[in-house]
């Protein structure tokens, strides 16, 4: 046996208890942002409990002070009506721009609003505008001439 085969048995064991050591550790500190997540998500969804109740309460105060001067049928029919209107507008809301806005003003798309929405749709930048015809007024490029041989980054073939 040789003397190093002992010491690659402490290698290993020392390995061993160190990968322990770090998992235990990462294993702990995970658990303690969890802990503080689980009690942020728990705040948020009692806010949000209390937000419905509160708000069905001042629905119904909305309905009760209808039903004085209205029949109670229409009363709570209104009420339904206020609180459709109001989910609607915040739904609007929401949305950072409704789907086909171009359409919205009765104008024609142009060629670039899919490629636009289309990038905007991933958080890109838009593609730049192509214009519709070059600049220079032409309708139609003439031929490229080709290089001359001479220059450095065209490939000399067989010579």
């Amino acid at each position: 046996m040789k003397p190093l085969d002992h010491l690659e048995h402490l290698d290993k064991h020392l390995v061993d208890e160190l990968a322990q050591v770090a998992r235990e550790t990462v294993r702990e500190e995970l658990r303690e942002q969890t802990r503080k997540q689980r009690r942020k998500a728990a705040l948020y969804a009692a806010s949000g409990t209390l937000a419905l109740y509160a708000g069905a309460a001042l629905a119904l105060a909305v309905g009760l002070a209808l039903a004085l001067a209205l029949p109670d049928w229409a009363a709570a029919l209104i009420t339904a009506v206020i609180l459709g209107a109001l989910a609607y507008v915040l739904r609007g809301m929401a949305r950072p721009s409704g789907p086909g806005a171009g359409h919205a003003a009765g104008t024609a798309p142009d060629q670039n609003s899919a490629r636009r929405s289309a990038a905007e749709a991933v958080g890109g930048m838009p593609y730049p505008p192509v214009p519709p015809a070059p600049p220079g007024g032409t309708a139609a490029p003439g031929p490229v001439p080709p290089r001359p041989a001479g220059e450095p980054d065209v490939p000399h073939r067989g010579v």
